[in-house]
């Protein structure tokens, strides 16, 4: 597989999951000129305190597109299937297998399948379900095969059951976190409303905020997560960029290489995601 220009496909179940698990990694890509693609399998309409329906699914999709531009993705796709309904079906399994026969990605990234959330272990199902119907001609037969099965991988979570996420690879995101709470900023109904109360902010006035009390309080509640990937990591960081370099890093994006599609040495598989 060329390194040299490489397409990148992110399946999340919700409109923000591909944000939160790959945006670093997605600006620092894009500004090199790879193309990544976004895809929300759900269209959010349940994560909300008050508002739900088709009003949150329109906003919601509008937050999504404007993180995009920020990120620089190719493209955000937000399916229109309900928030907390998704089943890993034959129809969705189809949908799954045209969007990457679609997109010819060198690497897809998905949930792993242990996980709270139904809907992420729905689309971890069906991301893993796809990998190797994709590359069978005679299924979905409308749309070609990709000239070779992409690389399978899961993005960052710290369940430990079964087991803890290995890191196969690591970024680096230090240099690009203030862009992506800036990307995070544009999902006004999930950072300052519906998760905010799950964080206990439910009466906060975030209008109210500076851009860098903003970023501090994105930082604190989901940049604590890639702190703790990065000290996970710290091996495969220091590997990567030198031992002192890597031993100042303080949040980094991580990921597993899937046991399905096609398999690269560890070091070929870190390789995809450096500029």
């Amino acid at each position: 597989m060329s390194i040299s220009s490489r397409r990148f496909l992110v399946i999340g179940a919700h409109p923000d999951d591909p944000d939160l698990r790959f945006g670093g990694s997605a600006i620092k890509l894009t500004q090199a000129g790879h193309q990544v693609k976004f895809v929300s399998m759900t269209n959010g309409n349940c994560g909300h305190l008050t508002q739900g329906g088709a009003a949150l699914a329109a906003r919601r999709y509008e937050e999504s597109q404007n993180a995009a531009r920020l990120f620089g993705v190719q493209q955000y796709q937000i399916l229109d299937v309900n928030d907390c309904e998704l089943e890993p079906s034959l129809a969705m399994r189809k949908q799954v297998i045209g969007i990457i026969r679609d997109f010819q990605p060198d690497v897809v990234l998905t949930h792993r399948s242990c996980d709270y959330h139904a809907d992420h272990r729905a689309c971890a199902q069906l991301v893993q379900d796809a990998a190797y119907l994709v590359m069978v001609p005679q299924f979905c037969p409308e749309s070609p095969i990709p000239a070779q099965n992409p690389v399978f991988a899961y993005v960052y979570d710290a369940f430990v059951e079964p087991r803890p996420l290995r890191v196969d690879a690591a970024v680096d995101i230090d240099s690009v976190l203030n862009a992506k709470n800036r990307a995070l900023d544009c999902h006004v109904s999930q950072f300052y409303e519906w998760l905010a109360y799950e964080k206990g902010y439910a009466n906060t006035d975030f209008s109210q905020y500076s851009w860098e009390q903003k970023s501090d309080y994105l930082t604190e509640h989901w940049g604590a997560r890639f702190k703790n990937a990065a000290d996970l990591a710290r091996k495969q960081l220091q590997h990567c960029l030198g031992q002192k370099a890597g031993a100042k890093v303080k949040y980094a994006e991580v990921f597993e290489q899937s046991a399905y599609g096609s398999i690269l040495p560890q070091e070929e598989f870190q390789q995809l995601f450096l500029e």
